[in-house]
């Protein structure tokens, strides 16, 4: 059989027996029991089918018409649409949903830049991205090109956390050319050493996607960011040793 069609019919079986687990479950159960490795797989699940249609914004009524199309579908109940002809219009509500989100998030945006762009040691860069110096560096500064070890705490505009590898307790490393453009710029403007709170455009960030779904589209991101190395290529440490 087909490797993509073996693995799209494994994970197909295993929405079937996570949505039917749900749709039996009571609409005002307690928190489920997560006794079993199998159990948090199957809620795990759950969890990642939830991250896929963030974009939506669905509420409460709206989610119950998403289980009652689920439960006929699995179930092989009347269909109550006819699927090919309403289906297209699926990705056209995920457009206008997460074009409605983005423009209220931007809205929101505007007086917070305002407010910290007129705070005492704040810089606005060109492309509109505020870094305020918390610690000054006085290590090298990084190029696009390189490779840097970081702690960071990442946070919404209301302050609810969404990534932080400080209250991971681990730094994390990565090429900077390799994540969204506000640390891109941002982080080579900072020196080994230094600290700085970055505020990122959404159109920096994750933009009118978003990152669904902690992050919602249009979403503007604040970074507290310490640049603890510049790490070298294995490459250029072989050539060195050579040397």
């Amino acid at each position: 059989m087909n490797k993509k069609i073996a693995g799209g019919v494994v994970a197909g079986l295993l929405i079937i027996v996570a949505v039917v687990v749900v749709l039996n479950r009571p609409a005002q159960s307690e928190a489920v029991e997560l006794k079993t490795e199998e159990s948090k797989t199957l809620y795990a699940l759950g969890l990642a089918l939830s991250q896929n249609i963030g974009v939506f914004n669905l509420t409460a009524s709206e989610l119950d018409l998403v289980k009652a199309g689920l439960e006929d579908g699995v179930l092989n109940k009347k269909k109550q649409v006819d699927l090919e002809q309403v289906g297209p219009k699926i990705g056209e509500l995920a457009r206008a949903r997460g074009t409605a989100s983005a423009a209220i998030e931007k809205e929101k945006a505007k007086a917070f830049f305002e407010k910290a762009a007129a705070v005492k040691g704040a810089t606005k860069t060109a492309s509109g991205i505020i870094i305020t110096e918390m610690k000054a560096g006085t290590g090298e500064s990084p190029k696009a090109t390189d490779k840097v070890k970081v702690h960071y705490h990442g946070t919404l505009l209301d302050g609810t956390v969404f990534d932080s590898s400080v209250q991971r307790g681990q730094p994390a490393e990565f090429p900077l050319n390799g994540v969204i453009p506000c640390w891109t710029e941002g982080v080579q403007l900072m020196k080994v050493g230094g600290k700085s709170k970055l505020l990122c455009p959404a159109d920096l960030a994750y933009g009118d996607r978003g990152s669904p779904p902690k992050i919602k589209p249009g979403s503007a991101l604040v970074f507290e960011v310490e640049l603890l190395e510049i790490l070298k290529e294995e490459k250029e440490a072989e050539s060195a040793m050579m040397k």
